[in-house]
C-alpha cells in the first residue's frame, strides 16, 4: 500500500493575519505547509518571508479566483484551511457585489480543488461571527451565543449584509459538498501582525502616536470578548485534527471577559503609557451591541481553554506594533 504523509496542509489567504499564525503553528506541529495568496490584503513582510524560507513552508502568489491557478499548487493535501475572502468593513461597504460573488467563487474553486485530492482528511472553512447579526437584530439572541442558534439575515439591500450572507451560503456549500468539513466561526481575534484597520491596533496606534489629549472611541458601550491569535489557532488546529468534528460548526474565541469598547480603550491607554482620556464617539452603523460566543461546544471538542489573558495579549500586541510598525513604519497584514 502506498505510504502517504498525513501532514501536508494548504492555507488559502495564508499571507493574512490568521493565515500566517496558523501556518507558523502548523509548521511547529510538524506539517508541511503551502501558503496561497494573491496579496490583495496580505503583505510580504519579513515575518512571512522568514517563514517561507523554512523547508516546511512554501509561498505561492496565486489568484484563486482563476480556477487554473490551482495547478501551481504542488501537493496532495491532507488538510486545507480556506481563509481566502474579501473581508473588512470598508471593503464590504464599498463593494458588496464583489463580496458576494468573489467570496462564493473562491470557495467553489477551492471545493473543486479539494475534491481532486486523493488523501484529504479535512477541509476547514473560516466562517464569521457576523452570521449571528441578523438573529440579534430581529429576534432574541442568547449571549453567550451557541452555534445552534437559528440564523436570520439582515436586510438584503444593506451593503453589510453581503459579507454575512456570503459566509452563511459558504457554510451551506461546505456542508453539502461531500467533503470532510469542519466550520469555524472566529470571534474578535487579535495579536501581532494584525491589520491596522481593526479596533485593537487602530486604538493602539492612536494612543501611541496621536498628539491629541483624547482618544475617541466609537460604539463605546458595545461589548465584545477578544481572543489572542495563539489561542485561536490552537483551537482551530485541534479541531482540524479531531475525527469527531467533521460536519460541525464551532465558535472560536473567548466567552470571558466581555468588556465594553471604552473599557478596552482604557486598557490600551494603560499598556501604551498614554496620558490620553477616552472620549465617547458615535455608534458605528450596523455594529452589534453585544458579541460573545458560547464556547462549550469547542471546549468539549478540543479540551483547550485560552492561555493568554486579555491584559497579557494586549501587552504583547502593543509591544509588537511599537517595535515593528509604529517606530519604523513597518507593514502589517490588512
Amino acid at each position: 500500500m502506498e505510504e502517504v504523509s498525513l501532514k501536508n496542509a494548504l492555507i488559502t489567504g495564508g499571507a493574512g493575519f490568521i493565515g500566517y499564525h496558523l501556518a507558523l503553528r502548523l509548521v511547529q506541529k510538524g506539517y508541511r505547509v503551502d501558503i496561497a495568496d494573491n496579496f490583495s490584503r496580505g503583505v510580504r513582510d519579513s515575518f512571512l518571508l522568514h517563514l517561507a524560507k523554512s523547508p516546511e513552508a512554501r509561498l505561492f502568489d496565486v489568484d484563486l479566483l482563476d480556477r487554473s491557478s490551482f495547478s501551481e499548487l504542488a501537493g496532495d493535501y491532507s488538510v486545507v484551511f480556506h481563509l481566502a475572502a474579501i473581508i473588512g468593513v470598508q471593503h464590504v461597504l464599498n463593494a458588496p457585489y464583489d463580496v458576494l460573488t468573489r467570496n462564493t467563487e473562491l470557495l467553489e474553486n477551492t471545493i473543486d480543488f479539494c475534491r481532486e485530492q486523493k488523501h484529504l482528511d479535512r477541509f476547514v472553512f473560516a466562517s464569521t461571527s457576523e452570521i449571528y447579526s441578523g438573529t440579534l437584530r430581529h429576534f432574541s439572541l442568547p449571549v453567550p451565543t451557541p452555534e445552534t442558534v437559528p440564523l436570520a439575515i439582515t436586510n438584503l439591500s444593506e451593503n453589510r449584509t453581503s459579507y454575512m450572507l456570503s459566509k452563511i451560503y459558504g457554510e451551506a456549500l461546505c456542508l453539502h459538498s461531500g467533503l470532510p468539513v469542519t466550520i469555524v466561526r472566529p470571534h474578535n481575534f487579535y495579536g501581532p501582525r494584525m491589520g491596522l484597520s481593526h479596533v485593537i491596533p487602530e486604538l493602539m496606534k492612536k494612543a501611541f502616536l496621536s498628539n491629541s489629549s483624547e482618544l475617541t472611541v466609537f460604539s463605546p458601550d458595545h461589548t465584545r470578548t477578544f481572543c489572542f491569535i495563539d489561542d485561536a489557532v490552537e483551537m482551530i488546529t485541534v479541531l482540524a485534527e479531531s475525527e469527531a468534528t467533521r460536519g460541525t460548526a464551532y465558535n472560536i474565541g473567548n466567552e470571558t471577559p466581555e468588556i465594553t469598547i471604552s473599557s478596552l480603550a482604557e486598557k490600551i491607554l494603560s499598556v501604551s503609557n498614554s496620558k490620553q482620556t477616552v472620549k465617547a464617539g458615535p455608534v458605528t452603523e450596523g455594529s452589534p451591541a453585544r458579541r460573545c460566543p458560547d464556547m462549550s461546544r469547542t471546549l468539549e471538542a478540543t479540551g483547550f481553554s485560552s492561555l493568554v489573558s486579555l491584559d497579557q495579549g494586549l501587552l504583547r500586541t502593543f509591544q509588537w506594533y511599537k517595535t515593528n510598525v509604529f517606530l519604523n513604519n513597518g507593514e502589517s497584514a490588512i
